[in-house]
């Protein structure tokens, strides 16, 4: 597909723990690194006051701001003028089928943004339910997408095999891999093993990689997320959810353990400045703030969520991800496949339970 010549991406300046102080300074990083692109900054107007005057800029004004600790309904039925909830609406196409925007950012409540997001986009036809997908460091010097990571804690065996479809539109579109390796997450690689809707779903990914339809490479197991194994890992969101918080728990330990030790004594002390430039890269590839951005796949328009911590560098990652996502037609390539993968497979699903969504 022929990329998109300009990105238009809608950003709630004020999602996030630190609101504007953060957005607008990563916006100003983002827009300097990316001639191409255009921005529609939603929020408040004292907020946005000193935006007036950037470059390929349109600001659109919120009454609202959707707290991070606010219960999902009173993001969805409350806060109707929300910046969280103006922004998703550039994605809604109008009576002539324009949109105001390519994709939409935000670091806001992700229970809040998914709810909201899926009330005014919809899903896509074919997938029941939108999932989360981030990206993790391998040991191969590349990405691992990982999906679902929080939006859907109860997943049947068709859920997890829309998230491998999904997902491999996503590598696709951000990768140019038109044919991804995809891996199920499982607690050993033989297909005897995990649960039943694990080996459900490994029984429809199997007859869906006999067919050519998607580049099944079989069960993983947690260790291959950072091996490379695959280009992508699917996964149901309550484990997701855990891998991911875990993976960044253990990457803080270990940069604690090493300041501890290269600061235990004067030789150590010495040591350490000798072994500056080595620390400082091993820092810079296990910062989760390189990473951040989770695609919201499955619904009618391109959403990205960053750590609601998020630095300057964290959100500016995060629009860079949904930029990337939009120039490369990410939604078309979801919408392709689902299409292509989907009415070519059985039916296989029950029926369909109500959302839980992770923390």
């Amino acid at each position: 597909m022929k990329p998109l010549e300009r990105v238009r991406i809608a950003v709630d300046c004020m999602g996030g723990d630190h609101g504007p102080s953060v957005t607008l300074a990563a916006c100003r990083d983002f827009l300097a690194t990316h001639a191409d692109a255009e921005l529609v900054l939603v929020g408040t107007e004292q907020a946005l006051a000193p935006v007036a005057q950037w470059d390929r800029c349109r600001v659109v004004l919120a009454t609202e701001v959707v707290a991070m600790d606010d219960p999902v309904e009173v993001a969805l039925r409350r806060k109707r003028d929300s910046s969280m909830r103006v922004a998703i609406q550039q994605l809604k196409p109008d009576a002539a089928g324009a949109t105001q925007a390519d994709a939409c950012v935000s670091a806001g409540n992700t229970g809040a943004l998914m709810a909201v997001s899926r009330y005014i986009l919809k899903t896509l036809d074919g997938i029941d339910r939108p999932a989360i997908a981030a990206m993790l460091p391998n040991s191969r010097g590349g990405l691992t997408k990982v999906l679902d990571l929080g939006a859907n804690v109860d997943c049947s065996a068709q859920h997890l095999l829309q998230f491998a479809v999904m997902g491999s539109a996503l590598v696709s579109a951000l990768d140019g891999k038109e044919q991804p390796t995809v891996g199920l997450l499982n607690i050993g690689e033989e297909i005897i093993k995990g649960s039943e809707t694990i080996k459900q779903a490994g029984e429809l990914l199997r007859q869906c990689a006999a067919a050519g339809l998607i580049n099944f490479y079989g069960n993983v197991e947690g260790n291959d997320i950072f091996k490379g194994t695959t280009d992508l890992v699917v996964c149901d969101g309550f484990v997701g959810n855990v891998a991911l918080k875990t993976s960044e728990g253990v990457a803080s330990l270990m940069g604690t353990l090493i300041k501890e030790e290269f600061t235990r004594n004067l030789w150590t002390r010495m040591a350490a400045v000798v072994a500056m430039p080595v620390l400082n890269r091993f820092k810079a590839r296990v910062d989760h703030r390189r990473y951040s951005g989770g695609a919201l796949l499955g619904l009618r328009g391109l959403v990205f969520k960053a750590h609601g911590s998020s630095d300057a560098l964290g959100f500016e990652r995060a629009m860079s991800r949904a930029y990337d996502a939009a120039r490369n037609r990410l939604l078309d390539r979801v919408h392709e496949r689902i299409e292509v993968t989907l009415q070519a497979m059985p039916a296989a699903a029950p029926a369909d339970s109500p959302v839980k969504t992770a923390a």
